[in-house]
């Protein structure tokens, strides 16, 4: 048996035998042009040359095109479309009966691209894919039917199952669209990446490992500190749900959001400014200065609006918040780490470096942290430098749950688990590309976004169970092909060999 290599780059596999010093061609196997087809016939080839280990059963003469040829009908990435399908049933979404949707979803996990595209990437895999007006009617059946509120439903019922939705995380994100103008949804917003697009904030709530349990999107300009209410509603109001605590970063501080999640008997966590350092920790400053150790941690208020304090600096133990003794601040927990004083100190250092270049005008920019203007004169803000180097190292935590109920390094522990969420964005954004997106009716963007947010559960379910990222599981999976023969008119399937780090997840994922 041997391999050829063909004018057009294929590689040709035939039996031969030796006479007179050159290869004579007994057998055309065919031709492949892939590692998995190429593997196929080489399994072919031995089958015909040992068959039950008897004799080779080939033509007599020489021959390019022999009846018994092998043409490779077909191939596809088998396992990892059972791995999805799998996941799939698991996680109850196989109340969606549209196999377009299922289709639109496999597509997204395995290789995100447009609607439009996917049918290039399900061929791919050896999918027959649904013609393009399915797929486009699909997306209108998605909105029409609710498909978002069965996958939902079934999203909660998995993760109530498995662990419990006591604790939420909650973030945002933008998503941007190539369009030129701005419409009722799509409005040019603050963006972190400084982009001047069209943009949706979208809104994720996950459970306490990622997994996702809702999703929402809203106006481009709307600010982020008015999105967490609606989302938590939203949940609250399709599961029923009225014991749970919010996980939120820093942005979402706003005495309105806090209000409302108090009003509404949630409980809640989330990130403190810096900023508010001095007076929460007024008292600590005033009876033992600006020294802290690593790993201490600090309970005590702060107030609800600017202008008012309950912390009494005359008293030097700290004061443990009561709901109803401390009406009008929340309790607060701050913590102190070397490892983040060195961080921050270093980032200090860049910015006063800047501020600095930019006031000897080395530097043209915006008017940098530190930098005050006097009479139109700008100087090194020292005052507020100071101020800063002072806080180094600390990170303030704002809650509603008294001491009694939860410990202060379980308030920090569990506001630690939003890199959960940030980590469900980035997979969203990176590995299932939710952006950009090139859609521009409001059911449109909202049936994309049920798209991504049911891919998203998926890849999280596999990750949960394989510890694997779904990106390394397709790509571990995806090259692994079955591959149909045909040899006179019959079929016959060869399947892949499976490497090591393949069986490993494959193992993983059906325990």
């Amino acid at each position: 048996m041997r391999k050829v290599k063909t004018a057009s780059g294929a590689t040709a596999v035939q039996l031969a035998e030796r006479e007179g010093g050159r290869d004579r061609v007994l057998v055309h196997l065919g031709s492949a042009h892939t590692e998995a087809e190429l593997a196929a016939l080489m399994h072919v080839g031995r089958e015909r040359l040992y068959p039950g280990q008897g004799m080779l059963e080939v033509p007599v003469g020489p021959t390019e095109t022999a009846p018994g040829s092998a043409v490779v009908t077909g191939s596809s990435s088998r396992l990892l479309i059972e791995v999805i399908t799998r996941a799939w049933s698991e996680l109850g979404f196989g109340a969606v009966t549209d196999e377009a949707f299922f289709q639109l979803v496999l597509a997204r996990v395995v290789e995100p691209t447009s609607v439009l595209d996917a049918g290039r990437v399900l061929a791919g895999l050896g999918v027959v894919p649904k013609h393009r007006n399915s797929f486009i009617n699909a997306l209108k059946r998605c909105q029409d039917k609710g498909y978002r509120d069965i996958i939902s439903a079934a999203c909660f019922e998995h993760a109530t199952t498995r662990g419990d939705v006591s604790l939420v995380l909650y973030d945002v994100t933008t998503l941007y669209f190539e369009a030129e103008k701005e419409d009722e949804l799509r409005k040019v917003g603050f963006s972190k990446e400084r982009r001047v697009d069209p943009q949706i904030v979208v809104g994720l709530l996950v459970d306490r490992d990622g997994f996702p349990l809702e999703i929402g999107c809203f106006e481009g300009d709307r600010a982020e500190t008015l999105t967490i209410i609606p989302i938590v509603q939203a949940f609250q109001a399709r599961h029923g749900v009225t014991d749970m605590v919010i996980v939120a970063d820093a942005g979402m501080l706003s005495s309105p959001n806090l209000d409302a999640l108090a009003e509404a008997n949630l409980r809640f966590i989330v990130g403190s400014r810096a900023t508010k350092a001095p007076k929460d920790l007024a008292s600590h400053f005033r009876w033992h200065g600006d020294a802290f150790t690593n790993g201490q941690i600090i309970d005590t208020i702060t107030p609800k609006a600017r202008a008012q304090s309950q912390n009494d600096t005359k008293v030097r133990a700290e004061p443990v918040w009561d709901p109803t003794g401390h009406a009008g601040s929340w309790r607060a927990v701050w913590a102190y780490s070397t490892k983040r004083a060195v961080r921050d100190t270093r980032t200090l250092t860049l910015q006063e470096n800047k501020a600095k270049a930019v006031i000897a005008g080395e530097k043209a920019a915006r008017t940098p942290r530190f930098v005050k203007t006097d009479n139109g004169t700008q100087s090194l803000n020292e005052a507020s430098l100071a101020r800063a180097r002072k806080l180094v190292g600390l990170k303030g935590y704002v809650t509603n749950i008294p001491a009694a109920l939860m410990p202060a390094a379980e308030v920090i522990n569990s506001y630690h688990a939003l890199w959960q969420v940030e980590q469900s964005f980035r997979m969203s954004k990176t590995d299932l590309r939710a952006r950009p997106m090139f859609s521009h009716l409001r059911e449109s963007i909202e049936a994309h976004l049920s798209i991504v947010f049911t891919a998203l559960a998926i890849a999280r379910h596999l990750q949960n169970q394989s510890g694997c990222s779904i990106r390394h599981i397709v790509r571990t999976l995806r090259p692994l092909q079955h591959v149909t023969i045909t040899i006179a008119g019959k079929p016959i399937t060869a399947e892949p060999q499976i490497p090591e780090p393949a069986r490993e997840i494959l193992t993983s994922l059906t325990h």
